[in-house]
């Protein structure tokens, strides 16, 4: 497969291969257009990551690191992050489709030597805008170095390699990681003493070590006994090489810190005058995410319009059936789609679930608008982490008896809507729900008014 071309799923014209590692091999690839492969100038290019299923279903735990991998990658999108567009499978292999980055790896920058210091200020500021994002998400990388960040054809910074990457779950019940991973020059100090440790915090230090490294040309600990270089970074015992600026010093000196607990956070890096000079932070809510397709802002004054509907709209049964379809879409064998929008049947009156919906979410110190035609707009009085959350609930009539209600996050941060709803919102409706989409677990009503549980097909 080397040499040849080939088309993958008519979607993508598969290239040169990139390069290998133990399971999985990259290639070059083009994305197939209106059925013909375009010239590379009309077509996106993407990089193919082939992953062997067999090599990796013989090791234990892998396939649940590339399951992780997945989610993270779903998980994190910004603009100094490679992109994961696709996730496909055959019985075989397992395809990664990925953004393409043609500028190579910044290590191939830093192997040439130290580079000037606004130079390496921009691409640690790249750096740290995308870590910090992963850290709102929970995910920690785990494996930050020159080698893991890419350049684009602009020259922007793009963090890669999510494969050693944790999120909360992997959280023991000490509040605390416990895997050792890394490569060793890079990796925090309470990382290799085996005793737990906070992932952002071990990122941070890792930060340091690439920030010392863009400044200096050469790693900060060295030695060409492996044992000689713990003991180093078990001490932070490095050097401050004369070039280096004041400031550019202290932020070292502060990120560079032993005791987890006293090396500088996140939110304080971002406030040093180091970091800040020439900061435009790249705003990583501005790229779409898969919300309802009814939530862009040209459609924000028509839910808000009062109308003289008095009966929600009819949801054919075919519609109702289709929307429930997962579809043929290979990537769910791997990873949980979060809910973005999130559905439920109930035997309760349109007019009762208005009013139902209305009274929970004001109880949740939101502002809540209800119209007409059957929808009700939400939106929190606090801001997050992207503005206020704000959600839309809207009623479908099915047939006389039964009802389609749709939750779609309109605005905000994605995993506070998460939190949201499944923390308060769905446990607040389950007296009206008859059936909740996607659950295995389907309540029915029974004549006497209760319900009973009973399993769903």
């Amino acid at each position: 497969m080397d040499e040849e071309r080939r088309i993958l799923f008519g979607k993508y014209e598969m290239g040169r291969l990139l390069g290998k590692g133990t399971f999985a091999k990259v290639y070059y690839g083009k994305e197939i257009i209106g059925g013909e492969s375009e010239s590379q100038s009309q077509s996106e290019s993407v990089a193919i990551k082939v992953i062997n299923k067999e090599q990796v279903l013989k090791r234990p735990g892998m396939m649940d690191q590339i399951k992780r991998e997945i989610s993270v990658m779903r998980l994190v999108r910004h603009p100094n992050i490679v992109e994961l567009k696709e996730v496909m499978a055959t019985k075989t292999k397992i395809f990664f489709v990925m953004e393409f980055v043609r500028g190579g790896e910044l290590f191939a920058k830093v192997a040439k030597g130290k580079l000037h210091e606004d130079a390496a200020r921009r691409y640690f500021q790249q750096l740290i805008s995308a870590v910090d994002f992963c850290h709102s998400r929970g995910v920690s990388h785990r494996d930050l170095k020159p080698e893991n960040l890419l350049l684009d054809e602009n020259g922007d910074l793009k963090i890669s390699d999510f494969g050693l990457s944790a999120l909360p779950e992997q959280i023991l019940q000490d509040g605390l990681l416990h895997t050792q991973c890394g490569t060793p020059a890079y990796v925090a100090p309470e990382v290799l003493r085996k005793k737990g440790y906070d992932g952002a915090k071990a990122d941070i230090w890792s930060c340091g070590v690439v920030l010392y490294v863009l400044l200096a040309g050469c790693l900060p600990f060295q030695d060409e006994n492996l044992m000689n270089m713990y003991r180093k970074i078990f001490r932070a015992d490095f050097e401050l090489p004369p070039w280096f600026s004041p400031e550019s010093r202290r932020l070292v000196s502060k990120l560079l810190v032993v005791d987890p607990d006293r090396r500088i956070s996140m939110p304080a890096i971002m406030r040093t005058p180091w970091l800040r000079k020439n900061f435009a932070p790249p705003l990583a809510f501005k790229i779409d995410e898969p919300i309802c397709s009814q939530s862009d802002n040209e459609d924000e004054a028509r839910y808000w319009e009062e109308t003289e509907q008095i009966s929600p709209k009819f949801f054919n049964a075919f519609e109702f059936i289709s929307s429930m379809s997962s579809g043929f879409d290979l990537s769910s064998l791997f990873e949980s789609k979060r809910k973005l929008q999130s559905v439920f049947t109930s035997r309760s009156s349109a007019t009762e679930i208005m009013e139902k919906i209305e009274t929970v979410t004001k109880e949740m110190n939101m502002n809540v608008k209800t119209t007409k035609d059957f929808k009700v707009k939400m939106e929190g009085k606090t801001e997050g982490r992207k503005g206020r959350l704000s959600l839309t609930a809207e009623v479908f009539e099915v047939a006389p008896e039964i009802s389609v209600v749709e939750f779609c996050k309109s605005a905000g941060d994605t995993l506070e809507y998460d939190r949201l709803y499944e923390e308060q919102v769905r446990p607040a409706l389950n007296d009206i729900v008859w059936s909740w989409h996607g659950d295995n677990t389907t309540v029915n009503q029974r004549p006497d008014g209760n319900k009973s549980t009973s399993q769903g097909c």
